[in-house]
């Protein structure tokens, strides 16, 4: 069931390979290493502060540009376990979301467009921080503080994907009232429902529980950067399409800190 993973990405991971990481280098730390100094030196005295924020910001990369360096931008997240959708060189939602999920293993502000500080992480990127260590080969781990989930093969990462966790707010339906949290602690798979799953609070897709048929791991079309699930793990939908092909069912350890 892995093998089918490693063939989805194994195209735009062997092209990530070929993208140096000096594309991910500033081009205005280029400019200033060619520039003359002096011409440098006047550029920074004359132009305003909020004009230069503002060209950077349009420059950088965001959700619905096309184009070479959006496909580059693809392959590099690819290429590091993120999932960006189809490496088509347009920017949509599903790409945006691998870049929420780089920026917050790297400890970095979120944000709809690629950052100059993300550029040089793309460079020098940090592994994901190992929630539990000895918690066996293969495991998911999912970080409630970066609201981030990894999954590991044989000890080593092979899918990194931004969430959606537990809102921490009161709510009341059919069932009664509570707080929408996402527990903490040690956990197994127990079973993957196929397609949209309706459950008293909504509907879940493709859905691997964790606890009973209460809590999963599931997708959802919405999973914004806050915490908003009544305590389900949200995935995008693109990831919880082949999510249940990478993991053990039941059995695979899932560990929720």
């Amino acid at each position: 069931m892995r093998r089918l993973w490693m063939s989805l990405l194994v195209v735009p991971v062997m092209a990530a390979v070929a993208v140096p990481t000096a594309v991910w280098a500033s081009p205005a730390a280029h400019a200033a290493r060619t520039a003359p100094a002096s011409r440098v030196a006047r550029a920074a005295r004359t132009a305003p502060a909020s004009r230069v924020a503002s060209s950077a910001t349009a420059r950088a990369l965001q959700p619905g540009m096309s184009g070479a360096a959006v496909k580059a931008l693809q392959q590099r997240l690819a290429a590091l376990k993120y999932y960006p959708g189809a490496i088509n060189g347009q920017f949509g939602t599903y790409t945006l979301e691998a870049v929420w999920a780089f920026e917050e293993v790297q400890g970095l502000p979120a944000h709809d467009y690629v950052t100059a500080a993300m550029k040089w992480a793309l460079a020098h990127p940090r592994a994901p921080k190992v929630l539990v260590p000895h918690g066996g080969a293969n495991r998911v781990e999912i970080s409630l503080s970066r609201e981030v989930l990894v999954l590991y093969h044989n000890n080593t990462v092979e899918l990194i994907s931004h969430v959606s966790t537990g809102g921490h707010y009161y709510y009341c339906s059919t069932g009664g009232c509570g707080y929408a949290v996402t527990p903490t602690g040690n956990f197994k798979t127990v079973v993957f429902m196929p397609g949209w799953v309706a459950v008293p609070l909504g509907f879940m897709y493709n859905p691997v529980f964790f606890i009973g048929t209460a809590f999963a791991i599931h997708g959802d079309t919405y999973v914004p950067l806050a915490p908003v699930s009544h305590g389900c793990v949200r995935i995008p939908m693109d990831i919880a399409a082949f999510f249940h092909k990478l993991v053990h069912i039941p059995g695979e350890p899932v560990y929720i800190r």
